[in-house]
C-alpha cells in the first residue's frame, strides 16, 4: 500500500553487450511533478537520511546503484492516508522511481553503498525543510537498519 499521491513508477532497463540504458523520467508519463532541480547523492552502508517533509516542493527519486528502503509518513491534514507510515524498497536491479508529494515525510535507509538521483519541483530551500527524528514512534516506520 502506498500513501495517497505517492506514485511508484516502474523503469525499464534496456541491456545489450555495451551495458544498460534506463530512462529515468518522461513528461509523457503524466507524473504530478515538474522537476526544477536534479541532485545525486552517494551514501554508505547503514546510512539513514531523513526524516523530513516539504510544504513547497515534491520529490521524484530513484536508486541507480545499490539498495534503499524509503520510509514515508503522511503529515497532510485531511489526506485519506493522514497519519500512516509505510516503507518502499528501491534497488538498481528492479528499477522504479518514486514520486513523493508535498506533505509526505520521507527518509532513506541504505543497505549497501548506494547512489540515488532525485529531482525536486522547486529549487531547494532550507526554509522548506521540516525535520523529525527518524525513530519517532508516531511514524510507525519499520527501518531495516539502524544508524551507528
Amino acid at each position: 500500500m502506498l500513501l495517497d499521491g505517492v506514485v511508484l513508477q516502474r523503469l525499464e532497463p534496456h541491456a545489450d553487450s555495451r551495458g544498460v540504458f534506463t530512462e529515468l523520467f518522461r513528461e509523457s508519463w503524466g507524473l504530478d511533478i515538474a522537476p526544477e532541480q536534479w541532485n545525486v547523492v552517494r551514501s554508505e552502508t547503514n546510512v539513514l537520511r531523513g526524516v523530513h517533509a516539504h510544504w513547497r516542493h515534491a520529490d521524484y527519486l530513484t536508486v541507480v546503484a545499490g539498495r534503499a528502503t524509503i520510509g514515508l509518513y503522511d503529515v497532510r491534514e485531511g489526506s485519506p492516508t493522514e497519519g500512516l507510515g509505510v516503507t518502499v524498497e528501491l534497488d538498481e536491479h528492479q528499477p522504479h522511481a518514486l514520486t513523493i508529494p508535498t506533505g509526505v515525510a520521507h527518509g532513506f535507509c541504505f543497505h549497501e553503498p548506494s547512489v540515488h538521483v532525485y529531482a525536486v519541483s522547486d529549487e531547494w530551500d532550507p526554509a522548506d525543510e521540516l525535520g523529525c527524528r527518524w525513530d519517532d514512534s508516531d511514524l510507525a516506520l519499520a527501518w531495516p537498519c539502524r544508524p551507528a
